[in-house]
């Protein structure tokens, strides 16, 4: 199975009723193409979601979304990592997302060992990292965490000298949210 996460942006917020039409748009075409929608995290203004799939190839979710009207154009396909002994309860507790981005490839293993020496600097900041999606191209990345709010991710990744594109407060949503 191949995981493909998709980035939305609006410029107004999204509603609840907004997104149950759209999980409910794509319900048909994602069964036909055996595909199955992971989880969302929406943005606390209701203006950006990442949305997390995983299907047969990279192709049938992107079939599958397309024929439910979705806008393709920052869909991207990727590895997921968890930190070590975490939970899927954990996880579904991720209330922060940060992204990064790379000029160049970069290898996970360097920003994983990255993030190990930095460890004291998430602990003293109440921050938590649970898990990372990794682009095949190498040159995106988007991790989860739970923390007491964004901005102390924000001060933990800085002062790790970790690099930060955008850090964002998150709740996830899942078939059991919606």
């Amino acid at each position: 199975m191949t995981d493909v996460f998709l980035e939305r942006a609006w410029p107004t917020p999204v509603t609840m009723a907004d997104l149950r039409g759209m999980v409910e748009a794509e319900d048909g075409c994602f069964g036909l193409h055996r595909v199955e929608w992971c989880a969302s995290y929406l943005s606390s203004d209701a203006r950006e979601l990442l949305c997390h799939f995983r299907g047969p190839d990279a192709e049938s979710v992107r079939i599958a979304l397309r024929q439910a009207g979705a806008d393709l154009s920052n869909l991207w396909s990727g590895t997921v990592h968890d930190a070590p002994g975490v939970s899927a309860a954990e996880v579904a507790s991720a209330n922060v997302v940060v992204v990064r981005t790379f000029d160049a490839p970069f290898a996970l293993e360097e920003m994983q060992a990255r993030s190990r020496a930095s460890l004291g600097c998430l602990q003293i900041h109440r921050v938590t990292y649970l898990r990372t999606f990794f682009s095949n191209n190498r040159q995106r990345m988007m991790c989860l965490f739970r923390a007491p709010d964004a901005e102390s991710v924000r001060i933990a990744q800085r002062e790790a000298q970790l690099p930060v594109e955008r850090a964002w407060a998150v709740r996830r949503l899942g078939r059991d949210t919606l």
